[in-house]
């Protein structure tokens, strides 16, 4: 059944057209550069190429094998070995026709390195610190001492420039000594593995080596482009790189995070963001090819500084890599396999020394790797799992091959060599990985700390990214900017803070001021860094005023990826059980989770309090545990006290005979918010109540206790008007302290915008 779906994907229709494309081919083959051919060319190898990757990732490879291995078939290997005169028709050698398909391919080289930099982690290299550096820098000495001796003992023949023989040398080790970061994390993300100890560590060593071999490889370019060993032209191109890495990553990060920020805000056509990136990656490109360097670097950064840019959706995120991997990846690979002639292996020493090749790379990457996991503080087990990874050369290999041959270092003899290399060292890890991973035991400290990630990973406040805030000139809009930092200042994520107000222009312009809603924000935030937080840190909060009618304003804020909207404003509540009108526009508007703040008591006194005495009723639903997440995070972002009541209601029976046993439902979710206090070490005090309703016993404990917020978890309810139901109602209206409804996103109320 499998193989009946592939057939569909795109190897039988290559084959079809190919017959029709070749003899299309010869009649115009003589007539100089055509597009139809070079549209032909792209159908083929996106065509075959796609339909080899699933065939492959069917049986447990990478994709890209499959991509190469069509290249392959369609070049000289196959293709023109059946039918040379189709294949040299339909892929011509002359110069003009060969050029704009490898265009193409070069554009795709950059997109295939602005991938690679956007998959690259730099916090978890930072999170696993100097052993994954010290087990690189091992991994990649062994290998490329091996590949630079091969460069200098092999026949002169082999090379473009016998004379340039230290260039191809010094290509030959690093081709040698780097993995390919992509192809190892899919494995160790399939094996689940991608937050084990040792999972981390093989994808930050491969990280460490994709980073550190790119430098290389651009410093050797600046060598090849001068043909002799000119210390001048070295020590500048090694200077410039650098000091281009420095500013990349000081104020190039800056600079990335706020030109994406401002695309996604303020650009209106389609794929704004995108566009951005782009021309942010075709830039540094341009930069590093002007300090003498390959262009690579400048994409491999680029992805590097998009990847850690917060406003990166997921949807602009799959967009981008959707475009790589179905168009670019498929001509790039499959153009690579073109330039591979495996008939060339027919020489037994050539073959040989291919073979020699293989066995160099493999036990020199393995040893290296597996060493410098000895010494890393691994075990046998870990080290073999390490060095097993490490040897999958992949699209990187390929690349670094690919830019040898332009540039002349590599005959198309060695380039193949390295290809085949790349091929057979690519196929061989998986099922290796694979295999010793699943031996590998997990200690306590390790399960503790998955259990801890797989909570946040399922978690709410865990998962923000970026909140807006949404407020009037109002005390209530001061402690919803306060209630804001405090949530943003958790994990130094950045905020938006839109006025809504009669004055919403001029507060915009005052934004510097000290009692400004952003430099409420900013306070509030860095209070949580002052507690040591570890995650947390300064956040950057951009203001905009209301320029519109509210609900498109809210409308438009909303197509921007905002994943929370705390709503601050003077008036929050109406007669007859209904919300102001203000709070209902802003509501039908905005899809998502919904945090309505209404300051009370001692709150409009003093709406940046110190400390927050704060009670969450809980209930065991999901949308209860939300509210108990925002509090727990409140509590954990300031000092202060967290209580959690359960109201046991003598509406249910089976409630009643649970709270007479003293065990059951109540005490299992008292339980539960006690251990979600716990993962963030902090303390509450928990209460069992039993009522008839709900919202007396918890107005009840308000009374009684020293709490000046309320912290509710609620659902909206569909209807004509926003409802959150009878107890947040009750809560609402008749608490004399603050209280916070957060809301979940689903349930929108219909339009309450007039006719």
């Amino acid at each position: 059944m499998q193989w009946s779906l592939l057939r569909p994907v795109g190897l039988v229709p290559a084959a079809l057209v190919l017959t029709t494309i070749a003899a299309s081919a010869e009649d115009g083959k003589s007539a100089g550069p055509s597009e139809f051919l070079l549209v032909a060319q792209i159908v083929l190898l996106i065509a075959v190429g796609r339909g080899l990757g699933e065939i492959m990732q069917r049986i447990g490879q990478p994709s890209v094998i499959g991509e190469l291995l069509a290249g392959i078939l369609l070049g000289p290997s196959l293709f023109g070995w059946l039918w040379p005169e189709a294949q040299h028709a339909i892929f011509p050698k002359t110069a003009e026709q060969k050029a704009m398909l490898d265009g193409i391919a070069q554009f795709g080289i950059l997109l295939l390195l602005l991938l690679t930099g956007m998959e690259t982690d730099l916090k978890l290299v930072r999170k696993v610190g100097k052993a994954a550096i010290a087990i690189s820098i091992a991994g990649i000495l062994v290998p490329f001492a091996c590949g630079f001796a091969l460069g200098e003992f092999l026949p002169d023949a082999l090379l473009p420039n016998p004379q340039a023989r230290l260039v191809a040398s010094l290509f030959m080790g690093t081709a040698l000594s780097i993995s390919s970061v992509k192809i190892v994390a899919v494995v160790v993300r399939e094996m689940n593995f991608m937050r084990r100890n040792v999972g981390q560590i093989i994808v930050a060593t491969a990280v460490i080596d994709d980073t550190i071999g790119w430098i290389i490889i651009a410093v050797i370019f600046s060598l090849a482009s001068h043909g002799t060993l000119d210390i001048a032209s070295v020590a500048k191109a090694v200077l410039g790189t650098f000091a281009f890495l420095a500013v990349s990553f000081t104020i190039g990060r800056q600079l990335v995070f706020q030109l994406i920020r401002w695309a996604n805000d303020n650009l209106v056509s389609a794929a704004a963001v995108i566009t951005v990136i782009l021309l942010l990656m075709c830039v540094m490109a341009l930069i590093t090819h002007l300090i003498g360097v390959h262009t690579v670097l400048g994409a491999f950064v680029a992805g590097i500084l998009v990847g850690e840019s917060p406003i990166l959706t997921r949807q602009i995120d799959e967009r981008l890599r959707g475009l790589i991997s179905s168009f670019f990846m498929p001509v790039f690979f499959g153009l690579a396999g073109l330039s591979a002639d495996l008939s060339v292996l027919r020489d037994p020493n050539l073959l040989m020394l291919t073979g020699l090749l293989v066995v160099i790379a493999s036990v020199g990457k393995f040893g290296g790797a597996f060493v410098g996991g000895t010494l890393g503080g691994l075990n046998t087990r870990e080290s073999l799992a390490l060095a097993s990874g490490m040897n999958a050369r992949g699209s990187t290999e390929v690349i670094i091959a690919t830019i040898g041959l332009s540039i002349g270092v590599l005959s198309q003899n060695l380039f193949t060599m390295i290809v085949t290399m790349a091929i057979v060292t690519t196929m061989a890890m998986p099922p290796m990985l694979r295999a010793a991973l699943a031996r590998l035991p997990m200690n306590d400290e390790e399960k503790a700390r998955l259990e801890r990630e797989e909570f946040e990973k399922r978690g709410f406040v865990a998962n923000l990214e970026r909140p807006l805030l949404a407020v009037d000139e109002s005390v209530n809009a001061t402690f919803a900017a306060h209630i804001a930092g405090l949530i943003a200042g958790m994990r130094g994520f950045p905020i938006t803070v839109l006025h809504i107000g009669k004055r919403a222009k001029e507060q915009e312009k005052d934004r510097d001021e000290e009692e400004s809603h952003e430099a409420v924000v900013k306070k509030a935030a860095e209070a949580v860094a002052a507690h040591g937080d570890s995650d947390a840190g300064s956040v950057d909060v951009v203001t905009r005023a209301r320029r519109a009618e509210l609900g498109e304003t809210i409308a438009d804020e909303a197509r921007k990826g905002f994943d929370l909207l705390v709503v601050g404003v003077d008036k929050v509540t109406a007669a007859k059980d209904r919300f102001d009108r203000k709070i209902e526009d802003i509501a039908a508007k905005f899809d998502g989770p919904l945090a309505i703040v209404a300051a009370k008591g001692k709150h409009l006194k003093e709406p940046m309090p110190d400390a927050l005495n704060i009670l969450v009723p809980v209930s065991g639903s999901g949308v209860s545990k939300r509210g108990a997440e925002v509090a727990v995070a409140l509590a954990q972002a300031g000092s202060g006290s967290l209580r959690v009541i359960y109201v046991a209601t003598t509406r249910d029976k089976g409630a009643q005979r649970g709270a007479s046993r003293g065990l059951g439902q109540e005490a299992g979710i008292l339980k539960d918010a006690s251990d979600l206090a716990a993962r963030y070490e902090v303390d509450i005090t928990t209460t069992l109540r039993v009522n008839r309703a709900p919202e007396a016993a918890i107005l009840r404990e308000i009374e009684t206790t020293d709490v000046d917020l309320v912290v509710m978890g609620v659902d909206r309810i569909q209807g004509d008007h926003l409802s959150f139901g009878g107890v947040a109602d009750a809560v609402l209206r008749q608490a004399k302290v603050s209280v916070l409804l957060v809301s979940s996103g689903e349930g929108r109320p219909t339009s309450t915008e007039k006719a």
